[in-house]
């Protein structure tokens, strides 16, 4: 460029050199407070984009964990619930093999109504607020005197010789 500006006048320029330019103190400051701030800015830059991918990257966790509690806290509720079917279930499969055995056992009236009686005397032990009173008070001489003849049944069996064995 300087060649071509100097051609009219009959001057070849072939090689230019700057050497130490000192620009004017203000020009020097004015650099040096662009390049400051400029490097500044990239800095807030950095630091804010730092700060927001570390509260996306914590709030992520956080919903996760919050997640993984739920669904533990969900799986302990069901292995419970299933734990406490089992349980009842067993509990009544029981109770059903007890009845059917009863049943198959064919039991006399005057050993129920001895059952019934220990119900009764199970009921009223003093830790219940109501006693229930059987609605057949006329037959309940009738319940004690089968339970009496029962009773001395069993006894009876009980002293019995056992029979001689032979050799």
């Amino acid at each position: 460029i300087l060649d071509e500006a100097t051609d009219p006048w009959g001057i070849k320029v072939g090689r230019v050199e700057v050497k130490n330019i000192i620009p004017p103190r203000d020009i020097q400051e004015a650099m040096e407070k662009q390049m400051r701030a400029e490097r500044e800015r990239r800095e807030s830059i950095l630091k804010a984009e730092g700060e927001k991918r570390s509260r996306i990257l914590t709030a992520e966790g956080e919903k996760e964990a919050l997640v993984l509690r739920a669904n533990a806290q969900k799986e302990a509720m069901i292995a419970e619930a299933e734990g406490k079917a089992q349980a009842m279930e067993r509990v009544y499969e029981a109770e059903a093999k007890g009845i059917e055995m009863i049943r198959n056992a064919d039991p006399s009236k005057e050993y129920l109504s001895l059952q019934g009686l220990k119900t009764y005397e199970k009921l009223a032990d003093g830790k219940a607020t109501k006693i229930v009173v059987p609605s057949d008070l006329q037959n309940m001489a009738s319940l004690l005197t089968a339970a009496r003849e029962f009773v001395k049944e069993e006894d009876a069996a009980a002293t019995a010789q056992p029979p001689k064995v032979r050799r």
